[in-house]
């Protein structure tokens, strides 16, 4: 994770009178994620807490709960619990409790493959399951904001992918933008995932029919949404 994290809990630690601190999850922007359990029974459980520097009056911890209880019902967003709120080192911080999802990062898994580069196949089929749930989020007026593989949470199920987003963000009311810039996102994650720039003239043309060269406007055209995208590779001709 390269830097220590400011919060620093350690495995064993009560927090919130209801969880006890396993590990340290992951860091981002806006704070921290640990793996806790329930004191009373063992469940596992996320806690992200914030940095009070990065969530003043409590606008980013609230936008978050919100935006993950507007959206319960997609597939690919985590299921929030509640929120609580502690002390730490002096200074009032929101936890956010959700639950625990199995996986690995994007990032990492990609990274365990030869080369750091997937198959064709296994990177077109990763990117539908990515745009068929990205697709329900927009159905319902909202968006990402800052999709990338460093906050999808992958986990094999047989021949297919299960994907979860790590964070989303605030970036003002859903606008047709967000929407492209989404599409875009994931369409890059594509680019990505089969070995990005030094790879990509010798791509077959099922991949380059995606990724338009990453040239924004050529996406959009071709992909106005991410059902677009979806309809596009359930449709590919090898």
């Amino acid at each position: 994770m390269g830097e220590k994290p400011m919060f620093g809990l350690t495995p064993g630690r009560v927090l919130t009178r209801n969880y006890r601190v396993d590990r340290l999850l992951g860091m981002g922007w806006e704070g921290e994620v640990y793996l806790v359990s329930e004191r009373l029974t063992g469940v596992h459980r996320a806690a992200k807490l914030f940095y009070p520097e990065r969530n003043p009056k409590d606008k980013a911890a609230t936008h978050y709960a919100m935006k993950l209880e507007r959206l319960r019902d997609c597939s690919m967003v985590i299921q929030y619990h509640h929120a609580e709120q502690i002390r730490l080192q002096r200074e009032p911080v929101s936890v956010l409790i959700s639950e625990f999802v199995e996986g690995e990062l994007l990032s990492d898994m990609v990274n365990a493959y030869r080369g750091k580069r997937m198959p064709t196949f296994e990177a077109l089929h990763l990117t539908r399951t990515i745009a068929a749930g990205l697709a329900e989020i927009h159905e319902r007026k909202e968006y990402h904001g800052d999709l990338h593989s460093h906050n999808v949470l992958v986990r094999r199920r047989g021949i297919h992918f299960d994907c979860k987003l790590v964070d989303m963000y605030d970036r003002g009311r859903a606008t047709k933008a967000h929407i492209g810039e989404d599409v875009c996102d994931v369409v890059r994650i594509l680019y990505d995932l089969v070995g990005g720039k030094k790879h990509y003239a010798a791509q077959p043309d099922v991949i380059k029919k995606v990724c338009c060269g990453l040239k924004r406007s050529l996406i959009e055209e071709r992909f106005p949404t991410a059902w677009h995208l979806c309809r596009h590779l359930d449709t590919l001709e090898w």
